[in-house]
């Protein structure tokens, strides 16, 4: 999808919404609701945020972990690991002119994210992005989900005007997609990862 983002048709701010409303239906602990959500369309903010990406991409790709640097060993996987490393490079070049940037948080409280289990903080927030994607690709629009904004995510919450205790989750590009030869991405069989009672 990170290739077929429409870098050029602009998003309108009620579609945009309107996945946003049915995000708004996902589980949050207790009911807590502490998510909020930042939509950046403006051009040069847009600019800003996508040079952070391809920063941080680029430290990424060089770190030896990269998708590109997996399971070399293993010839049908390699193949794999290269087109995504490849979208992911074209995304890390093109980030800043995707039409729509939605930034996902959540509220931590001023002692910041807590220690040790987080689970329960992250799964009151990460339910409703994936709705979100859901609903943006029912609607014609394609989503990728990145994180590598993250090493810059002081700087973007600055730019952003983020307050403190509240932690960003994501940057979820959103544009119109191209083609429609979408298919199923290859994964590894369900056999290799399931566990029925015991591990």
């Amino acid at each position: 999808m990170r290739k077929r983002l429409d870098l050029n048709r602009p998003v309108p701010m009620e579609l945009v919404r309107e996945c946003l409303e049915i995000a708004l239906q996902a589980p949050s602990g207790s009911n807590r609701q502490g998510w909020q959500w930042i939509v950046v369309t403006d051009p040069g903010l847009r600019a800003k945020i996508g040079d952070y990406y391809r920063r941080s991409f680029e430290v990424y790709y060089r770190s030896g972990g990269s998708a590109t640097a997996l399971f070399k060993d293993d010839p049908d996987r390699a193949e794999v690991q290269r087109r995504v490393s490849e979208s992911a490079a074209y995304l890390g070049d093109h980030m800043g002119e995707v039409p729509v940037l939605m930034i996902p948080c959540i509220q931590v409280g001023s002692r910041g994210l807590p220690e040790g289990n987080q689970a329960g903080l992250w799964g009151s927030l990460l339910p409703a992005v994936w709705s979100y994607m859901l609903a943006a690709r029912a609607r014609g629009l394609g989503t990728a989900w990145t994180t590598l904004h993250l090493a810059y995510e002081r700087e973007v919450a600055e730019l952003l005007g983020i307050p403190g205790g509240v932690s960003q989750g994501a940057l979820i590009p959103t544009a119109y997609y191209t083609g429609d030869t979408f298919r199923p991405a290859p994964r590894v069989p369900l056999d290799e990862v399931l566990h029925l009672d015991r591990w």
